[in-house]
């Protein structure tokens, strides 16, 4: 009998710590369990994904009086056992309409927070993604975002140290250090791309063109995304400082994938761009490995615009061409590929409010898990983003030694 009552009382506890409990105000209870996270959390609950700062916001509130719920000092980490309070439906609509800055205030339709993004890739694929990314953060923060694109990496630099309180940039690590070092703009978090948070560069030839290694392109016409590139121009120019080799013309194509597309035309001998390692049905790829472990003449988009040779999906610079050009891997190939580069950043102008920045990097690191990311910096015509990072401004510093080892000065990369 006392192992009967015993088992009862266990299948109690582990009900009551599964099932939410009615709050007083209306609200439920909840215990952690495997798997949750809050933006599930708020969809299950409140019926939408970007309802979850609602749940931090009350259960923090909660925690304030009583000790059993859980302070949550991260919203994108929570752990089993940990006791929430999950508001009803009309707490979380006051909540979050608490979060809408007043007439005038950063954030409010009057005075929106300016979403930069550098032109590495089709401008109007970029301000479609970028609007679909602004009103999923406004959803999450109660802020308004205005979307733009300026005509070069330099011009998005400008931009964020000309309106250093209310700018925010997607910027690459090169340009990141310019900017910090020109008017002290701050890096919040790196991107993320299938676990990763490097990338690196491609040397991309025709491919039945004779060049066999670096050294093959000493002289020859050389195609860039933009001369503020990390990928395409900075860590290129250093490698082939270091090996002793001239190029011959720079051609700035004006973004990654119109570099890629100078190649497949025959404008240029070669260029440059990122490349991101290709995803292997049993997930092995690591550094050093052919960059193109497939069959090149398999390759093709599916049925959603994603790359694959056989059962490898590609995810270098050529895939964000393959719309424009489907044969581009049977006709461009990766020479080699070089050094490892940190990932791009999300950056904020050096007087940009910083409860403002948490919120805004708390909402993009649960926007990179959803499906709308998929339509935006998560597309593979975008940026190709699957997770966000909080990084420092140290993590950046071996971008800073290439810079000071090439001896360039902001004029050299960006003219004067």
């Amino acid at each position: 009998m006392k192992r009967v009552l015993s088992v009862l009382l266990l299948v109690v506890i582990l009900f009551s710590m599964a099932v939410p409990m009615v709050g007083a105000e209306g609200g439920t209870d909840y215990v952690v369990q495997k798997d949750d996270w809050l933006s599930k959390l708020a969809d299950k609950f409140l019926g939408d994904i970007f309802a979850w700062p609602a749940i931090w916001e009350a259960t923090n509130a909660k925690a304030e009086t009583d000790s059993s719920y859980t302070h949550i000092d991260n919203p994108n980490i929570i752990e089993v056992g940990q006791k929430l309070y999950i508001p009803s439906t009309d707490e979380a609509a006051v909540l979050l309409a608490a979060q809408t800055p007043a007439a005038g205030e950063l954030g409010s339709p009057e005075n929106p927070i300016q979403v930069l993004f550098v032109p590495s890739v089709d401008a109007g694929q970029i301000v479609s993604g970028g609007e679909v990314m602004a009103d999923a953060l406004k959803q999450a923060t109660g802020l308004t975002f205005e979307v733009s694109v300026p005509t070069s990496y330099a011009a998005t630099i400008e931009a964020m140290c000309a309106a250093p309180e209310n700018t925010m940039g997607f910027i690459p690590a090169l340009g990141y250090v310019l900017a910090n070092n020109r008017c002290g703009v701050e890096v919040g978090g790196a991107a993320v791309r299938y676990g990763l948070s490097w990338y690196t560069q491609e040397y991309l030839v025709q491919r039945d063109s004779p060049y066999q290694s670096l050294a093959d392109l000493a002289g020859k016409k050389w195609a860039v995304p933009d001369r503020g590139s990390t990928s395409g121009f900075l860590y290129p120019s250093a490698e082939f400082k270091a090996n002793g080799i001239e190029p011959g013309e720079i051609v700035e194509a004006g973004g990654h994938g119109a570099a890629v597309l100078a190649v497949y035309n025959g404008e240029v001998d070669f260029a440059t761009a990122y490349f991101s390692p290709p995803l292997l049905p049993d997930g092995k790829w690591y550094y050093g490995m052919d960059p193109e472990p497939y069959d090149p003449m398999t390759a093709a988009a599916n049925d959603k615009g994603k790359l694959y040779a056989g059962d490898v999906r590609i995810l270098d610079a050529r895939a964000s061409v393959v719309e424009t050009a489907p044969d581009v891997v049977q006709k461009v190939r990766i020479l080699k590929i070089g050094d490892k580069i940190p990932n791009d950043t999300v950056s904020f102008g050096p007087d940009f409010p910083q409860g403002l920045r948490t919120r805004i990097l708390n909402a993009l690191v649960v926007f990179a898990g959803s499906e709308q990311c998929e339509q935006s910096i998560c597309s593979d015509q975008f940026y190709n983003w699957t997770g966000v990072e909080p990084v420092g401004d140290s993590f950046y510093d071996p971008v800073r030694k290439l810079i000071d080892v090439l001896g360039y000065t902001e004029e050299d990369i960006f003219g004067g």
